[in-house]
């Protein structure tokens, strides 16, 4: 949509083809229908947001930044808020104003709309695009084609890597798609029973033997198969594309603002207040019910058994398992559960300052069809807002 008003605001004439039987529809349901549209931090902090190829991105950052994108939005009459994290929504929490902003601006610029309209294949003579074929409506014709078709998550929306399609039969090269921004499936089924616990200001680090992935402060989440919430979606955005041998482990340390050794003071403290307590009792005060037998089993201790019957062995253990609740990773879940698709079009295929492909004429792509993804917080919106809008501005005449 917004390389639609870009092109359309050089003079040119514009077709929208959507296969749905509406625009906007993975819109509708980003930021939990509320639309994190962009993040109003500096083009800089962006770039430390993306996971991958990030360089690529300046021309189109700096020819299409949040600060445009806001006042695109503004400037047609749709309020926005800044929230925590600089997180861009519209004033009244909906998505579908941001869809309604769209629309009323592609009448206003002429674009003509064409929903129901699946595209097949892209005609191609001598290095240079010149129609595409639809399932509908037969052959279209247009001096440049723009793809903006998504990647492989949420299929539901339309998004059934059909750009992939196109790219690979016009000779261009593909890094596999993968899941990004998704929950992880744990080997251990003990946490099951934690489903729904949340658990806040704790950091999560991410490692196998010789690397360490990702390591951050924040909010997870427990759930029937593993772990979810925003730490892990965005560990998982750096997690290694390819299978590993060596396995993947995820630490929860509980109490980060504590060292191993003020953690056991703590505890000793803890501990001597009411020495005959059962060690299940006492914990409860510092740690999720729910985790509290878990945390124990795990810590080889009798959950009856009073604390001050506890070794100095029994209560490192304890507390080593505090500060390193560990997991093995055992899978990403599938696509329909990713924000995301990591991988896509390999970038060195495309013109960064234009969006042109450098293998045929005429043709751009756009968005998530290409390999660039970034973390939660409006980020990825904006990669999406940004290169389109310069091929919109880039299309030749």
């Amino acid at each position: 949509m917004m390389a639609a008003i870009k092109a359309a605001e050089t003079g040119k004439s514009v077709l929208l083809l959507e296969k749905n039987e509406k625009l906007g529809k993975k819109l509708y349901i980003t930021g939990k229908g509320r639309c994190n549209l962009t993040n109003a931090s500096e083009i800089e902090e962006h770039l430390k947001n993306q996971t991958c190829n990030a360089k690529f991105l300046y021309s189109s950052f700096y020819s299409f930044d949040s600060g445009m994108v806001m006042f695109f939005f503004e400037e047609e009459g749709l309020p926005l808020k800044v929230e925590r994290g600089q997180r861009v929504f519209p004033c009244s929490n909906k998505s579908s104003d941001v869809i309604k902003t769209f629309q009323k601006v592609l009448k206003r610029k002429h674009v003509e709309v064409m929903l129901h309209t699946c595209v097949t294949e892209l005609l191609v003579e001598e290095q240079r695009v010149y129609a595409v074929k639809t399932k509908e409506k037969g052959t279209v014709y247009g001096k440049n084609i723009i793809v903006a078709t998504g990647g492989i998550s949420y299929d539901m929306t339309g998004s059934t890597g059909d750009g992939y399609t196109f790219a690979k039969a016009t000779g261009h090269q593909l890094v596999k798609p993968i899941q990004g921004l998704v929950p992880i499936e744990t080997q251990e089924k003990d946490i099951y029973q934690l489903q729904g616990v949340a658990l806040k200001n704790v950091m999560l680090t991410v490692k196998d033997e010789q690397k360490i992935y990702y390591k951050q402060l924040g909010e997870m989440l427990f759930t029937h198969f593993g772990v979810s919430g925003p730490l892990v979606l965005s560990a998982s955005s750096y997690l290694p594309r390819q299978h590993k041998s060596t396995p993947i482990q995820l630490f929860i340390d509980l109490k980060p603002g504590l060292s191993h050794e003020a953690l056991d003071k703590r505890l000793l403290r803890d501990f001597e207040a009411t020495p005959k307590k059962a060690i299940q009792n006492v914990l409860k005060k510092r740690l999720p019910q729910k985790m509290v037998p878990i945390l124990l089993e795990r810590s080889g201790l009798d959950p009856l058994k009073s604390v001050d019957q506890l070794t100095r062995q029994e209560r490192k253990n304890l507390g080593e398992n505090m500060k390193a609740f560990s997991l093995h990773m055992l899978k990403f879940r599938d696509f329909n559960e990713a924000i995301i698709t990591r991988g896509g079009i390999h970038v060195k295929d495309i013109n960064p300052h234009t969006m042109e492909s450098k293998h045929i004429q005429g043709l751009y792509f756009v968005g998530e069809v290409l390999d660039l993804d970034a973390l939660t917080g409006g980020f990825n919106l904006q990669i999406a807002f940004s290169t389109g809008a310069l091929a919109g501005m880039s299309t030749l005449e």
